[in-house]
């Protein structure tokens, strides 16, 4: 009974460290979206350096540089999270660094849905009892294979 709890714990490792790496990509994929407003930002700022016909009044530049940065920050964010995450399946497959997969899993919990819903299914893997065993087994087994 407890190989076959193992088994089923590696293939449920398995499988959510393929979620993590399809979840990693749409995060990535979402995170270029906050450059629109850098798009707007920098339109801002080319229309505010332009002649001004007169009684028309141009957009405020800085409001333009404001776009320009809130848009490359929130990329940047976004990025770093989907690399997160890809590290936290990468984590999985390999069955390393739990405390770190477990780490992951909990922030995911924040961004709905689909964090959210990965997120509690891999919190409540990483919390069996068996599933620890085979991070302790894998850690014991020597050098991670790159």
């Amino acid at each position: 009974m407890a190989s076959n709890q193992l088994d089923q714990d590696a293939e449920h490792l398995r499988l959510l460290s393929i979620f993590h790496y399809i979840v990693a990509g749409v995060s990535a994929f979402v995170s270029f979206f906050p450059l629109l407003y850098s798009g707007v930002g920098a339109l801002f700022v080319y229309l505010a350096r332009q002649p001004v016909k007169p009684g028309e009044s141009p957009p405020p530049e800085l409001l333009g540089w404001f776009l320009v940065g809130f848009g490359i920050f929130f990329a940047i964010v976004g990025l770093a999270f989907a690399f997160l995450i890809f590290l936290g399946g990468r984590a999985l497959a390999r069955r390393r660094h739990y405390g770190f997969a477990f780490a992951v899993a909990c922030i995911e919990c924040i961004f709905v849905p689909f964090g959210t819903i990965l997120g509690l299914f891999t919190l409540i893997v990483l919390s069996r009892e068996s599933a620890k065993r085979l991070f302790l087994s894998a850690a014991s087994a020597g050098p991670a294979r790159t």
